[in-house]
């Protein structure tokens, strides 16, 4: 992806994801936008909160508490921008509690107790499928 795409997806598109992730996930919970730093370590999303308490409403349920991190692959960025691509990113958005609520199965991550089984985590080449 060439550096203006990646400015771009970092400014117009992360910023409605991570304020959406935000909106779904509720208090407690932080959402950072890390830059893009090589083809390696590209743009992520690093969502992370310390995980309930004893005596909370919701106990944990893994050992570890939230620190997911979610990329995107780089097609799937590129099409966003071309034509057709903010309608197809608007329906991403509204489809989004959907996908982080099926991806927490598939990686023993509990988003309602803020805990995961693995010290950290990654959703790794997403789409912008709804």
């Amino acid at each position: 992806m060439n550096p203006e795409q990646t400015l771009r997806f970092e400014t117009e598109f992360m910023p409605r994801i991570a304020e959406r992730t935000m909106r779904f996930l509720g208090r407690g919970v932080r959402v950072e936008i890390l830059s893009y730093e090589s083809a390696a370590v590209p743009t992520r999303l690093h969502v992370s909160a310390d995980a309930h308490q004893e005596g909370d409403e919701h106990q944990h349920v893994y050992p570890y508490p939230l620190n997911v991190f979610l990329t995107w692959d780089d097609e799937e960025i590129e099409r966003l921008m071309s034509v057709g691509g903010e309608a197809r990113f608007l329906r991403y958005l509204d489809a989004m509690a959907a996908k982080l609520d099926a991806w927490q199965g598939a990686r023993d991550v509990d988003l309602a107790t803020r805990s995961q089984a693995q010290p950290s985590v990654l959703f790794g080449g997403l789409d912008f499928e709804a």
